[in-house]
C-alpha cells in the first residue's frame, strides 16, 4: 500500500466481509434504528429489569457495579409497532450446525409468544446459525407447531429451511426481517 508520505507498506491481512464481526444483536439494534431513522417501523431491544446492589465508585462519574440480580423474568428480546401490528420476538445465536436447542428459550418466553400472536400481534424468532452464517425467521405460527407436535429438544437445522426464512444481510438494513413480516401480515390481511 503506498501512503501519502511515499513510504510503502504490505498488508497481509486477508479482507473477509462475511458477517463482519458482528453479533446478532448488534445486526438486529442497527436494523432497528435503520428502521426508526426512516420512519418504517419503531422497534426497540427491551431493557433487563435489575436491582444493583453492590456498586464501587472509582472517582467522578466512574463506577463498576459489583453485584446485581434480575427483578423479574424477562419477555422476549424486541417489541414494537410496524404498519399497525404490534411485533414481538426472540433473538438467538447458536454455534450448532445441526439444530437449535430448545433450552435456549425459556419456557416463560415461550408462553409470552403465544400470548402475543393469541392476542392478535406479531411473534416470532429470529436465530443465527453462527458457524454457518445463516439467520433464519422463523414464524410463531411454525416454532409452536414444532413445539407442540415433537419430542425433540431441539428445532432440526432442516426445519428452518424448509419452514423459516433466511434473512439474507445487507447494508442498509442490516438484517431487513420486516420485508418476511409484510408478507406475513399481507397474508393475514386475506
Amino acid at each position: 500500500m503506498k501512503y501519502p508520505n511515499g513510504s510503502n507498506k504490505k498488508s497481509n491481512t486477508l479482507t473477509t466481509y462475511g458477517n463482519r464481526g458482528m453479533s446478532l444483536e448488534s445486526d438486529l439494534n442497527v436494523t432497528n434504528e435503520y428502521y426508526n431513522s426512516i420512519g418504517k417501523a419503531v422497534i426497540h431491544k427491551k431493557p433487563t429489569c435489575v436491582t444493583i446492589h453492590k456498586v464501587d465508585y472509582l472517582g467522578g462519574r466512574d463506577a463498576i457495579i459489583k453485584e446485581a440480580r434480575f427483578n423479574i423474568p424477562s419477555t422476549t428480546d424486541y417489541n414494537g409497532i410496524y404498519n399497525g401490528y404490534y411485533i414481538d420476538f426472540e433473538a438467538k445465536e447458536t454455534n450448532n450446525t445441526t439444530s437449535f436447542p430448545l433450552q435456549n428459550i425459556h419456557i416463560h418466553q415461550l408462553e409470552h409468544l403465544r400470548n402475543i400472536i393469541k392476542h392478535g400481534g406479531i411473534g416470532f424468532l429470529i436465530v443465527r446459525f453462527s458457524k454457518l452464517n445463516e439467520t433464519y425467521y422463523l414464524d410463531g405460527e411454525h416454532l409452536f407447531c414444532f413445539i407442540d407436535t415433537s419430542k425433540r429438544k431441539s428445532i432440526p437445522y432442516s426445519y428452518f429451511k424448509e419452514k423459516g426464512i433466511l434473512i439474507k444481510e445487507g447494508l442498509r438494513p442490516r438484517l431487513d426481517y420486516l420485508k418476511i413480516v409484510e408478507v406475513n401480515c399481507e397474508k393475514n390481511k386475506n
